[in-house]
């Protein structure tokens, strides 16, 4: 029997819990400093504030969660074509989500929401910059029911995840179970977390660890011996450790961090194809399930560094119809350590044919000169004028300069190397990076906007830039030739004007 979702709907009444934990987790993130401080000094908090503190804390956030609860309903107008959402305690807002200008609907499930055994409903339009529909608690059924009707049934919502479909759910004889059309393996997603992702790992671990001290010195600023300890602890051992040992762990860290984190993340990674359309379905503790629809895909981005090229996996991340660069890198599908040629099936699948280069444009050198001059001669400059005029003291590390102009030096000049513009009658494809290199896949018809410009400098020279602007992102070209550029733009735009492909 289906629901009649014409009348408003309430969350399941368990996901009253779901909003507690959650609002607890969020502000356990907020103030998770302090609570680690308090942690290492709980001999010499009184016992009874904080039990007394700790209880109202638990019963505001156990009534506001109530509150949220009884307040959210969902409901869809068929009359209006609109998925209607009320929310709010005090401030009621309404969000009218019109049918088809959603642009996904995932059924995800976190590891507080399978405890409980509820699910969530995400609703993603491309003229928002955020989830404009969050549905937190739901049963799995009424979850694919309503997946169903919000996509105007063109495909039937199957869970694709083992442990979200079994052989006696009642919803199983709707559902067409597929081959998976490409699974990741675990030792895929291991080489992947020891090949990617350096830089991130190392600048959390920073934040981290600087976190934790800065809120260690200001916790307290009268307990002086906390201080005194904490500093002696630190500064002994900064002594006894060397260089080598440090860069180890600091290696071996990033390496398991990166590892934990692709696993948690991406682990039983499967994909099923079904009516044209892939259904993914991914994560260790928090599952995620999406549908991607070719019709959708605005760019397809392709990386890997040499590492990868040895070990003969690469990563794609598909971007499709949203608004705002932050909401454009958080909503791209990525498809971690898949071969060259499960790639080539899934680019197959997504434009109907393999991408080729075609011709290709070169940037010109004195991109490469411009570069090198911001990232190595303005800060030598800085470091010279603050030893000259301000800290001679600096001048000590002068030792690090030639490191740093060689490590820059290198990553610009492998950066302008990689730097390619390739352009067919179907494709273009935009090749950049230093160590990942990554190429970007739009299709003509997929352009909104172009923005090209040139330097009065740069006339004489033939040389200009263009940016191709989408609605999953932009992509930009620097100092090309300004000539050819010009004549394939004019081509793009006159293929917007006529196009008249469905690119939402």
């Amino acid at each position: 029997m289906s629901t009649d979702f014409s009348l408003p709907q309430r969350q399941s009444v368990v996901g009253i819990w779901v909003l507690f934990f959650y609002s607890l987790q969020r502000y356990g993130r907020a103030f998770w400093p302090i609570i680690l401080i308090y942690a290492f000094r709980f001999n010499e908090v009184n016992k009874i504030y904080l039990v007394l503190s700790l209880v109202a804390v638990f019963t505001a956030i156990g009534i506001i969660s109530y509150l949220k609860y009884l307040n959210f309903t969902f409901a869809l107008d068929s009359e209006n074509k609109e998925f209607i959402i009320n929310e709010g305690i005090i401030n009621k807002t309404k969000t009218a989500i019109q049918l088809n200008k959603i642009q996904q609907v995932n059924i995800n499930q976190s590891f507080i929401q399978r405890l409980i055994g509820v699910y969530e409903l995400n609703v993603d339009t491309a003229g928002s910059n955020k989830k404009e529909g969050a549905i937190k608690a739901i049963s799995h059924k009424l979850a694919l029911e309503l997946k169903s009707r919000l996509l105007d049934n063109d495909l039937k919502s199957s869970y694709i995840n083992s442990e979200l479909i079994s052989e006696d759910d009642s919803t199983a004889e709707s559902v067409d179970v597929l081959q998976p059309f490409l699974k990741i393996s675990f030792l895929s997603l291991l080489k992947v977390g020891i090949t990617s992702n350096y830089g991130r790992s190392i600048a959390l671990l920073l934040l981290f660890f600087s976190t934790i001290y800065e809120n260690f010195l200001k916790f307290g600023d009268d307990d002086d011996v906390y201080k005194e300890k904490f500093g002696d602890y630190i500064d002994q051992n900064l002594v006894l450790q060397s260089i080598l040992l440090f860069i180890f762990w600091l290696i071996f860290i990033v390496l398991i961090v990166n590892i934990f984190r692709t696993i948690y993340k991406y682990y039983n990674y499967v994909i099923v194809r079904q009516n044209g359309s892939l259904l993914l379905s991914f994560g260790l503790i928090s599952t995620k399930s999406t549908i991607l629809k070719p019709e959708k895909v605005q760019i397809v981005v392709s990386s890997r560094n040499f590492f990868q090229k040895k070990m003969e996996i690469l990563e794609l991340k598909i971007k499709q119809a949203t608004s705002g660069e932050k909401e454009q890198s958080s909503s791209a599908i990525e498809i971690p350590g898949c071969s060259e040629a499960e790639g080539n099936e899934i680019l197959n699948l997504l434009y109907q044919k393999i991408p080729t280069k075609g011709l290709m444009l070169k940037p010109n050198w004195r991109k490469l000169i411009f570069s090198i001059f911001l990232t190595i001669g303005l800060p030598l400059f800085a470091f010279i004028a603050i030893g000259s005029y301000i800290d001679s003291s600096i001048f000590d590390y002068a030792f690090l300069a030639p490191i740093y102009v060689i490590c820059i030096g290198l990553i610009q000049y492998f950066k302008f190397v990689n730097n390619r513009l390739f352009i067919n009658k179907d494709f273009i494809i935009k090749q950049s990076g230093a160590w990942d290199v990554k190429k970007e896949i739009i299709k003509p018809s997929k352009i909104q906007a172009v923005s090209t410009s040139q330097l009065f400098w740069h006339k004489k020279l033939n040389i200009g830039s263009v940016i191709l602007h989408t609605a999953g992102g932009d992509i930009a070209f620097q100092l090309g030739d300004y000539i050819v550029l010009k004549q394939y733009i004019n081509k793009w735009l006159y293929e917007i004007e006529t196009s008249d492909s469905n690119w939402m």
